[in-house]
């Protein structure tokens, strides 16, 4: 009998190293869990920039001012009737104006 006890709780032993340690065990559902959580966040990013990509596609395809908008953003296009200013300043009168003006905040602070 008491070896039949034995043996009863050596398999135990074994059964619970298998269940806690070894393969398939509890270590390994605890890293598969965190691996299935990490990857519904990614796939919730990557769904939320498809409905983002989605609706964009749709308002190119329905509407002009989305077209229109893209061609003035990207391409640099204007629209007929439209008239391009373009402000170009000289580098040197920009930085000659900010020097200009630190002197008059500085004489200021000393009269």
């Amino acid at each position: 009998m008491k070896y039949l006890a034995a043996a009863l709780l050596v398999v135990l032993v074994l059964l619970q190293y298998r269940l806690w340690l070894g393969d398939g065990g509890m270590r390994e559902v605890r890293r598969l869990r965190a691996e299935i959580a990490a990857q519904m966040q990614e796939n919730e990013a990557l769904r939320e920039r498809n409905r983002t990509l989605a609706a964009e596609v749709q308002d190119l395809k329905k509407g002009t001012a989305a077209i229109e908008e893209r061609a003035r953003t990207d391409l640099g296009m204007i629209g007929e009737g439209e008239t391009f200013y373009q402000v170009v300043t000289d580098p040197s009168t920009v930085a000659g104006a900010g020097a200009a003006a630190d002197e008059d905040d500085q004489g200021a602070g000393t009269r």
